[in-house]
């Protein structure tokens, strides 16, 4: 498809966003087309995010690749993937521009349900996202939701590679604590950030409210403080919640369950799981029964894949953090965390909705 650049619509996680106009279109139309470029010679990430937007190109609740190219502008080559222009802009946007910056709890329920079904898909199809967060939510012109940007996205396989655990993925806010204190990150830590991003969209703030990264990673790495439930939340909602803001990630609900949860779930849905799967007799807010055994593990294949342990020691990311807040264990090499903490000054951690950046 021929195509020109035209103006600028945003970035991604490692790339520029413009406009992508068709050479021969009807200009009182709009364009239909976004296209994410980086320079040819740094397009590995770029490349890698076209090949899983082709697998997943099948849900409605992941943004469509269109296809990919080369072109060469001003001298430089470059590599561009199209992708389909959600034209209801991202959810961060929505927030921001909502008032309040709070949503209607309908409204959640909506959203939560069509990300649940994406990242059932992501995740079915063996893959992490590793950075759910507003701004990567896209919204159609249907105001279907759309989830985006899967520059940090890996395989779930991956997890058990010794280097990708050495790496801090995605955005500090959205991270779950497995995350921090030893670099894992599978699906659960999907589920941890929907966790957070349900929160925000309830009290239209983040739900660790820290401008400084080692206080931020020490609050959700060490110790047992979840974050706060927003107050005017139904009871329902609270539950979800409950379910998907587990510390530790094995007894964290996957999106398969949560998709039964009466706060997303359809009535039918909720009763087939309590007959099937429940049989406790007591009444219950959500199912519950297998699902909150310490030691109970997912049927859904893709999501039980990977098993997790947390370790009574502290991680070498956890021993850095302790050092930088003047604890008395001994400092371990942490490459990772110390590239986050070069990667981020205090500044850019001041505006907890534009100006986070991911990093890996």
């Amino acid at each position: 498809m021929d195509w020109v650049r035209g103006e600028s619509v945003g970035h991604g996680s490692f790339g520029k966003v413009n406009f992508a106009i068709p050479k021969f279109h009807n200009t009182h139309i709009l364009p239909l087309m976004v296209v994410k470029s980086s320079a040819a010679s740094s397009s590995a990430t770029l490349i890698n995010e076209k090949m899983i937007l082709d697998e997943l190109n099948s849900c409605p609740y992941i943004i469509r690749c269109i296809g990919d190219s080369y072109t060469y502008e001003k001298g430089e080559k470059l590599y561009n993937v199209l992708l389909e222009y959600a034209s209801g802009g991202a959810l961060s946007e929505k927030l921001k521009n909502s008032g309040d910056g709070k949503l209607p709890e309908n409204e959640i329920r909506k959203y939560t349900k069509a990300l649940l079904k994406g990242l059932h898909y992501i995740h079915k199809s063996r893959y992490v996202h590793c950075d759910i967060k507003p701004q990567n939510i896209l919204i159609g012109e249907d105001g279907q939701v759309k989830i985006a940007d899967f520059g940090l996205a890996k395989s779930a396989e991956s997890v058990k590679d010794d280097k990708l655990r050495s790496e801090l993925r995605g955005t500090p806010l959205y991270m779950s604590p497995e995350m921090v204190t030893g670099g894992e990150q599978g699906t659960p830590a999907d589920i941890w950030a929907l966790g957070c991003v349900i929160s925000e969209m309830a009290t239209g703030v983040p739900v660790w409210g820290y401008s400084d990264l080692t206080q931020l990673l020490m609050r959700i790495g060490v110790g047992d403080e979840l974050p706060e439930f927003p107050t005017k939340l139904s009871e329902e909602g609270k539950d979800f919640l409950e379910k998907c803001l587990v510390k530790e990630p094995k007894k964290r609900w996957t999106a398969k369950m949560l998709l039964k949860h009466p706060f997303v779930a359809d009535e039918d849905d909720t009763v087939t799981l309590n007959d099937e799967r429940c049989n406790s007799g007591s009444p219950s807010t959500s199912p519950r029964c297998p699902f909150d055994f310490p030691d109970w593990i997912s049927d859904d294949s893709a999501e039980s894949s990977v098993t997790y342990q947390i370790t009574s020691l502290p991680s070498p990311a956890i021993q850095e953090l302790l050092n930088f807040s003047g604890g008395s264990l001994s400092t371990s090499p942490a490459e990772r965390l110390r590239g986050l903490m070069n990667e981020l000054t205090q500044s850019e951690w001041s505006d907890a909705d534009d100006n986070w950046v991911s990093i890996r």
